[in-house]
C-alpha cells in the first residue's frame, strides 16, 4: 500500500512539472495561451522572459521586419500590399509596370514560400526576382510625391496595436530597427501615415535613388533581399556597437531570413525569436517552430509582442 501511495506521488508529481512550463506561461502572459499561438519550448520562452522583466527596458532593443511582420497580411478578408505591391495599386505607374510586376510576384513568390526548398537553393531566385523588379521599376522615373500618393492610397496597413507598439518604445527610449528587403520610402511613408516615425527608429532597406529633377533613377547602395539580411547593410555600420549595453533583443520576423537580422548584435544574453507565419502554415508550422521560439499563425495584430513588452516596461529595473 506504501509503495502504490509512493508511485502514485512520483507520478503526480511528473505530471505536475510536465504541466509546469504550461502553467508559468499562463501566469506569465496569458496571451501566449491563445490559439493561434505555438511554442516549441516553453521552458526556454518562459526563462527568456523572465530575464527580460528582470533587466528591464533599458536593457532591450528590438529588430523587426516590416512586410507582414510590422504590416499585415490582410485585413477585413482582403489581402493586403507588401512595399512592392503598393506600386502596383492605384493610377501612377503605367499598365506595363504593374503586369510585369505581377508576373514576376507570380513567379517567384511560391519559390520563396517553399518549404521543401532550402535557404541556398532559394537565394540566387531571390536576387534574380530582387534584380528584375528594381530593373522594371527604375524604367518608371516615379518622384518622392508619386511614393507618398500611391501609399496613401493602397491597401498596406500596420498591424493592430503597432501605434501602441511604436509609441511605448519612443516613450522608454528603446530602440527599433527596421529590416526589411522591402522599399524604404514606401515603409517611411506608410509609418508616417498610419502612425508616428519616431527618431528611436532606424529603417535598414532597399531606397530610391533620385535625380536633380526628383525622378527616381536607381537603388542606392547594395541590394537587400529576403536571404541577405545576415550581410552588409546594417551589419557593417556601427548601429550595433552603439547598442551593446543592450543584449536583450526581441527579434520579429515572417521569414526564415528575418532570424538573421540582429546576427550583429553585441553581447546578446537573451534573444526572443517571435515568428509571424502567414501563408502555407501547415506545410510550414514544424520548421517555423524549430526556428523561432514563439510562431504566431494568421493573425493581424501585434497583441502577443504588447503583452510581452508591457511586462519588461513594468519591471521595477
Amino acid at each position: 500500500m506504501y509503495r502504490s501511495i509512493l508511485v502514485g506521488f512520483y507520478q503526480y508529481k511528473i505530471r505536475s512539472l510536465a504541466r509546469k512550463p504550461l502553467f508559468m506561461k499562463k501566469r506569465l502572459i496569458p496571451e501566449l495561451s491563445l490559439q493561434n499561438v505555438r511554442i516549441a519550448n516553453p521552458e526556454h520562452v518562459t526563462e527568456v522572459i523572465q530575464n527580460m522583466i528582470r533587466d528591464g527596458q533599458n536593457k532591450l532593443q528590438v529588430v523587426a521586419d516590416f512586410d507582414r511582420t510590422l504590416s499585415k497580411y490582410t485585413h477585413r478578408g482582403q489581402i493586403c500590399s507588401t512595399c512592392h505591391n503598393v506600386l502596383e495599386e492605384g493610377h501612377v505607374l503605367p499598365e506595363f509596370y504593374k503586369d510585369e510586376a505581377r508576373a514576376l510576384r507570380d513567379h517567384y513568390f511560391p519559390i520563396e514560400m517553399n518549404p521543401k526548398l532550402t535557404i541556398e537553393e532559394k537565394i540566387p531566385v531571390m536576387v534574380e526576382w530582387w534584380t528584375k523588379a528594381h530593373d522594371l521599376l527604375s524604367k518608371c522615373h516615379i518622384t518622392k510625391d508619386d511614393v507618398r500618393i500611391m501609399v496613401e492610397n493602397s491597401t498596406a496597413r500596420l498591424r493592430d496595436g503597432c501605434t501602441w507598439f511604436f509609441d511605448q518604445l519612443q516613450a522608454t527610449d528603446i530602440p527599433l530597427l527596421i529590416f526589411s528587403a522591402g522599399i524604404g520610402d514606401v515603409i517611411i511613408e506608410v509609418i508616417k501615415h498610419q502612425a508616428t516615425l519616431h527618431d528611436n527608429m532606424k529603417v535598414v532597406s532597399n531606397y530610391l535613388e533620385y535625380d536633380d529633377q526628383g525622378k527616381m533613377t536607381g537603388f542606392q547602395d547594395e541590394m537587400i533581399h529576403v536571404y541577405n539580411k545576415n550581410e552588409g547593410a546594417i551589419h557593417d555600420s556601427d548601429y550595433f556597437q552603439k547598442l551593446e549595453h543592450r543584449n536583450n533583443v526581441i527579434l520579429m520576423g515572417d521569414s526564415l531570413g528575418d532570424l538573421h537580422m540582429a546576427d550583429g548584435a553585441v553581447g546578446v544574453q537573451n534573444k526572443l525569436k517571435i515568428g509571424f507565419l502567414n501563408v502555407k502554415v501547415e506545410e510550414s508550422l514544424e520548421l517555423y517552430m524549430k526556428k523561432y521560439d514563439i510562431v504566431i499563425l494568421e493573425d493581424e495584430t501585434l497583441d502577443v509582442v504588447n503583452a510581452i513588452l508591457r511586462k519588461v516596461l513594468q519591471s521595477k529595473q
